[in-house]
């Protein structure tokens, strides 16, 4: 997730939608016919059937501070709070939910969510140490079904047999349907030494599983290094990117290079993203100059992320690179990805990557909760658009097994880097 303060409105579509959502479930506008018994109130006209329209006998007079293009929706509530049957019994926080989430369902973004007070409190909490849970990354797909994007490396979700691609369906024999990411998240994570149970569909199975996990405390370490020190291919996993991913990083390439290696295997296979100064900095460690990446919010207003001055590029900017990616490479994994594309400065292989290219943040909101929004879209340095389509390898090595997948990458990745550090040496 990458956090910026920024928002914009669409208050027509907003403001629809929340009528939608406001009259959700209402009863249908056709009215039952009284029965003979029963004398037609003097509002309904015998011929069609249908309510008349009657004004109110008091003008409603919504507050001044309600915009024009939302006085509609006051209206509804205003209305529903005076001359409902049940008005009683109406709980202003439950509407104000149903019409939030109108709205965002109108939107059609997956990216864009609510989070209910819990769900916020959660999203805030510190994740430059650890938290509790079962340790695993996920997203939502477009059809709105919770993807896990990996299992983090050591977790209890990765002990329980959670893989890449694995569908989650319901949480503790609640669906997930209509569910927003971070409710979702709300709703796994929990106490260590608390078990939670999914059902899971793993990716290429037909039948869901049941799978009981116990949470635990899960350490965020975004960088790990795979070979045994001497080797002259040093292989590097980059699992997120968090605030101190570029001094592991560049730390840990310093002692692949002190113990031999020629150069690097940089593996952002399975990882979903993180932080937007982290991946800039991580770039920068291998990039002298110029673009990372550059986004467009909604108004049409280009930012560019430009290469930083960030201490250890000195060991990794002239070092052999490959970088190895997958289906479920993600977001700030893919700023990385094109930028190292783009400038030609890594060969690419694996599979084509996720196609998370927005740009989100997260607004408070009054009542404790808090909107996460999409705000821009991501671009490569050479205008190439992720969102959607993510990024194709310069090599593509892919299979229908995971398991096959990864060790062809891994193959691949070590023939290319060693092609080019024998070019290097010839020329």
């Amino acid at each position: 997730m990458i956090d910026r303060l920024r928002n914009r409105f669409a208050p027509f579509v907003l403001a629809l939608a929340i009528v939608l959502a406001a009259c959700q479930g209402s009863p249908s506008a056709t009215a039952v016919t009284p029965t003979p018994a029963v004398q037609a109130p003097t509002s309904v006209t015998p011929d069609s059937g249908l309510p008349e329209v009657v004004p109110p006998e008091q003008p409603l007079q919504a507050p001044s501070e309600v915009p024009e293009e939302l006085r509609a929706i006051w209206e509804v509530w205003a209305y529903l709070t005076r001359d409902h049957v049940d008005r009683s019994k109406l709980d202003p926080k439950v509407f104000t939910e149903a019409a939030i989430q109108g709205m965002l369902e109108a939107l059609n973004d997956p990216h864009t969510s609510y989070l209910g007070p819990e769900a916020f409190a959660i999203d805030n909490e510190d994740l430059q140490g650890r938290f509790e849970g079962i340790g695993a990354e996920v997203s939502t797909r477009r059809d709105g079904k919770l993807i896990v994007v990996a299992p983090i490396p050591g977790s209890p979700a990765e002990a329980a047999g959670i893989r890449p691609g694995d569908v989650i369906l319901e949480v503790n024999g609640e669906s997930l349907e209509g569910v927003s990411l971070l409710e979702a998240v709300k709703k796994i994570r929990g106490p260590r030494g608390t078990s939670v149970r999914l059902l899971v569909q793993h990716l290429g199975s037909v039948e869901p599983v049941l799978v009981e996990i116990q949470r635990g405390v899960i350490p965020l370490v975004s960088v790990r290094l795979r070979s045994e020190p001497g080797e002259k291919l040093a292989h590097i996993r980059l699992t997120s990117f968090y605030a101190d991913t570029p001094q592991k990083l560049a730390e840990a390439i310093r002692q692949a290079v002190d113990s031999g290696a020629q150069g690097i295997i940089l593996d952002v296979r399975n990882n979903p993203g993180g932080l937007l100064n982290s991946v800039v900095e991580v770039a920068s460690l291998f990039l002298r100059d110029g673009l990372v990446v550059y986004e467009v919010d909604g108004s049409g207003r280009r930012t560019n992320w430009n290469v930083r001055q960030v201490e250890g590029a000195d060991v990794a900017r002239d070092l052999p690179m490959v970088v190895l990616v997958n289906e479920f490479s993600a977001s700030a994994s893919e700023v990385l990805v094109g930028a190292l594309q783009d400038h030609q400065r890594a060969t690419v292989i694996g599979a084509t990557t996720f196609g998370k290219g927005s740009v989100n943040i997260l607004r408070p909101l009054s009542n404790g909760g808090g909107l996460y929004i999409t705000y821009a879209r991501w671009y490569t340095p050479d205008g190439r658009l992720i969102e959607g389509q993510g990024l194709t390898p310069d090599v593509v090595v892919s299979s229908r097994d995971a398991r096959d997948a990864d060790v062809m990458q891994l193959e691949k990745a070590r023939e290319v880097l060693q092609a080019l550090i024998d070019s290097n040496k010839a020329g």
